[in-house]
């Protein structure tokens, strides 16, 4: 098995199957995230699609994802901006 870190390039996960989400703005800047081997996700910036990737556990991801749907950062968007 592949050994991922923190910070590893987007480019070393290999097999990565990269996900955007289907309402990221017009010129595809968005995060992209994958699913590995090992049960973690990586997230990676798609204006650096070779750069560095963040890694997190199913528990981390799934506590981030139900704070977005409850409106947990909402307050640190212009909202303007992402309209």
């Amino acid at each position: 098995m592949q050994q991922v870190y923190n910070g590893i390039p987007a480019a070393d996960l290999n097999g990565a199957d990269w996900l955007k989400s289907s309402i990221s703005n017009p010129d595809g800047n968005c995060v992209e995230l994958t699913r590995l081997p090992g049960g973690e996700f990586a997230v990676r910036n798609s204006r650096h699609p070779q750069g560095p990737a963040l890694i997190y556990t199913p528990a981390e991801l799934a506590a981030f994802v139900k704070g977005a749907k409850k409106g947990d950062f909402d307050h640190l968007l212009d909202t303007a901006a992402v309209d």
